[in-house]
């Protein structure tokens, strides 16, 4: 009778520390994690099927904001253009060059106006030569997924755009 109360101490003891170790085990491996903010941080998707000619779209990814201008048929082509379905998009990082400044997109005349320095960039981001911005509007990574753009992910359109130097 007293090996069995003992075999079912030790089973007892036994059981409950497996599952305290499953449980420090769990609680270690949630620390590791990225935490919920970083992960939304890291990626953001903007649907492009539903926007506009010539209506710029400002999203926000890792705190920057994003231009997203659907380009009309008579705006100038440009390699720096996103092709989506057939359409052109100009995608950037809405920060101007010169100071980081946030420029303004002027509809009439299909150019981004930075009202600090008078910097001027034309609907594909490329900065007007003798103002102020040093360089075009920067690129940010992405990825087309579909009607879908992915923001933070190098997909085969922005290496193509590395390769052939159109992104700094």
């Amino acid at each position: 009778m007293e090996k069995e109360r003992r075999d079912f101490m030790g089973l007892s003891l036994g059981l409950f520390t497996a599952a305290g170790s499953i449980g420090a085990l769990y609680a270690m491996k949630r620390t590791w994690d990225p935490l919920p903010s970083v992960k939304a941080a890291g990626f953001t998707t903007i649907e492009l099927a539903n926007a506009k000619p010539n209506e710029l779209v400002v999203e926000k990814w890792r705190g920057k904001p994003i231009f997203v201008l659907k380009k009309s048929a008579d705006m100038e082509a440009n390699d720096r253009d996103v092709i989506v379905g057939g359409d052109r998009f100009h995608i950037s990082i809405g920060l101007c060059t010169h100071l980081g400044c946030i420029p303004a997109y002027e509809k009439d005349n299909h150019e981004f106006f930075c009202a600090c320095h008078g910097g001027r960039f034309n609907a594909s981001g490329i900065n007007e030569p003798g103002l102020p911005p040093p360089s075009p509007l920067e690129i940010p990574p992405f990825k087309i997924n579909g009607t879908q753009l992915v923001l933070g992910e190098e997909g085969p359109e922005y290496k193509k755009m590395k390769i052939d130097n159109l992104i700094a």
